[in-house]
């Protein structure tokens, strides 16, 4: 465990989170809505430092990224934990695990990581993408990790739904060289209740982000629920005021998670929002099809 960043302390013992914009106000001997950020007897740490739930070396293509540095590989870690309640969750197993529940979470520091990442340089490494579970919440081992590989060369990704406060993203953006950033559907309404979280703070991220770093945008589309044409034309005229470069990933839905009955998304779907989101930008890419 890790002292955690950005945490007030309250009445009772209570601290309260601003990491993300849940604010979670958290009882001692409990975590936010994350899972992985536990008051100890009034302080806040990160349970999730350094444990790692997956590893891979991945091509940059599945994170996906297809604007840069096309046809490398990155090294791909994750833990435990997220900060949304999607129903549709992709990756659920790894992201809803908790500490006590896997079998198969083993330590690394920063240093023994960076290691790694620079021992695959030969294998076509380019450096570390913090994906498979929300990196955000990861945010104290993500950020020493990354100060490190910036320091030896090496690139650092993020693969997020960009739920994330103002300040610690605009204290990590000088370490992060790109991002996937995941805005799941273009409807405050969806958000609320399929999410749990809020459209204009994951809009915020990608708006801040493109400024600092190359981003790239998915949408996982769901039948019946965020699969309308004038929903994905009004994400992708937000996305080409932002800037017409920005890369736009629409991506077909399988049933996961708690959302088994909805059905696989259409292949004619995807290709006629394709279409629609053409009109604005200029890098469309179709996922999963």
């Amino acid at each position: 465990m890790k002292l955690a960043l950005y945490y007030n302390k309250i009445e009772d013992s209570k601290v309260q989170c601003y990491l993300c914009p849940h604010n979670c106000i958290i009882k001692p001997g409990s975590t936010g809505v994350c899972r992985a950020r536990a008051n100890m007897k009034g302080e806040l740490y990160s349970l999730n430092y350094g444990k790692i739930t997956a590893i891979a070396l991945d091509p940059i293509g599945k994170k996906p990224l297809k604007n840069f540095h096309p046809g490398s590989m990155i090294l791909s870690v994750g833990t435990f934990g997220c900060n949304l309640k999607c129903s549709f969750c992709q990756n659920w197993t790894i992201a809803h695990e908790s500490f006590d529940e896997s079998s198969d979470i083993f330590d690394v520091e920063p240093e023994k990581l960076v290691e790694k990442a620079l021992e695959l340089v030969p294998s076509g490494n380019i450096g570390i993408a913090y994906t498979y579970n929300e990196p955000s919440i990861w945010y104290e081992f993500v950020y020493d990790t990354a100060k490190l590989a910036r320091e030896k060369g090496l690139r650092n990704v993020l693969v997020t739904n960009g739920f994330i406060s103002r300040e610690p993203l605009e204290e990590l953006l000088p370490y992060i060289d790109a991002m996937n950033i995941d805005v799941k559907a273009y409807t405050s309404s969806f958000y609320s209740s399929i999410c749990r979280s809020s459209l204009d703070d994951v809009k915020r991220t990608v708006e801040i982000s493109a400024e600092k770093c190359h981003v790239e945008v998915t949408n996982l589309i769901i039948p019946g629920l965020n699969d309308s044409m004038e929903e994905i034309e009004e994400l992708a005229k937000w996305l080409a005021s932002v800037s017409h470069e920005i890369p736009l990933h629409l991506s077909r839905f399988f049933p996961r998670y708690k959302m088994r009955d909805v059905s696989p998304t259409p292949r004619e779907t995807l290709f006629e929002a394709k279409d629609v989101a053409e009109r604005y930008l200029k890098h469309v890419y179709l996922g999963n099809i």
